[in-house]
């Protein structure tokens, strides 16, 4: 199994559109939305806004059938299923939340890819209306890192989780992909040993390169999802080639046939896919 874990972001990165944008403007609340925004945390107007849609009318099963719809390029899939094929251990990272990201990963059958996905807690209450939460609770536990981060999630504080939970089981890379602001702070979280890939011309991009210098792990940019593909399955191949150069060099000297690697609140902050 590949020593490498493969760390996603959902929205622009994952799929093609923000998916708390593409829900509101497609079913029509847009104006509210915007009118909001000023008044409240970004995730505090997504649990208003899904109360908007209910008193509306709109069931969750509509709310399903739009994110269903929401752009998902075919090399992204094609990346993903890739990667868990060559045993890499892959995690979503979102400021979105478990409901819209489980519908939409499960649409596409890619669901099962990931080992957990971290994101703002979600559920459907009794009234059949969708709930939001914030991954931290901000008012309660500020996460400490304002500077950086929304009030609900601090990224960098959940890649250290990973990192953590990774160097116990032995796996010595990690590749960041992500297009967002948010996405910045577990970027300086990274080694030398890892890989960022941020997305070209969106706010990590632009926050990379103002001082490239601050940030360890080799930067690879990409554009779509053609480049995602191809750029993720490089790097994946250099950390097994690497990896395995390494094994060899630490052999005793004698003779000996190596054979190659092959390529496998009640309210929780944290679903871990069954297998």
């Amino acid at each position: 199994m590949a020593g490498i874990v493969a760390v996603f972001d959902f929205d622009k990165t994952i799929i093609d559109v923000d998916s708390d944008n593409w829900v509101i403007d497609e079913l029509g609340a847009t104006e509210l939305f915007d009118r909001l925004l000023p008044t409240m945390p970004w995730n505090s107007l997504m649990d208003r806004m899904m109360e908007e849609l209910h008193s509306k009318g709109w069931s969750i099963e509509d709310i399903a059938n739009c994110l269903k719809r929401a752009p998902l390029d075919p090399h992204v899939v094609s990346a993903i299923r890739s990667a868990y094929a060559l045993g890499c251990d892959l995690r979503v990272v979102s400021d979105a939340n478990l409901f819209f990201i489980e519908t939409i990963l499960k649409h596409h059958g890619i669901f099962e890819c990931f080992t957990e996905i971290n994101t703002n807690p979600s559920y459907v209450d009794e009234d059949g209306r969708l709930r939001i939460f914030p991954y931290h609770d901000f008012l309660t536990s500020p996460h400490g890192c304002s500077g950086l981060c929304p009030p609900n999630m601090c990224k960098g504080k959940i890649i250290e989780r990973i990192q953590a939970s990774a160097a116990v089981a032995g796996k010595t890379h990690f590749i960041y992909l992500g297009d967002g602001k948010g996405d910045y702070c577990p970027s300086l979280k990274l080694t030398e040993r890892d890989y960022v890939m941020p997305r070209k011309n969106y706010p990590l991009w632009d926050l990379i390169s103002n001082d490239t210098n601050l940030i360890k792990a080799e930067i690879h940019e990409w554009s779509n999802g053609e480049d995602l593909e191809r750029i993720l399955s490089q790097l994946i191949n250099k950390s097994i080639i690497t990896d395995h150069t390494s094994s060899v060099q630490m052999l005793p000297e004698c003779k000996y046939e190596t054979n190659p690697i092959s390529a496998n609140e009640g309210r929780p902050m944290v679903l871990r896919v069954p297998h």
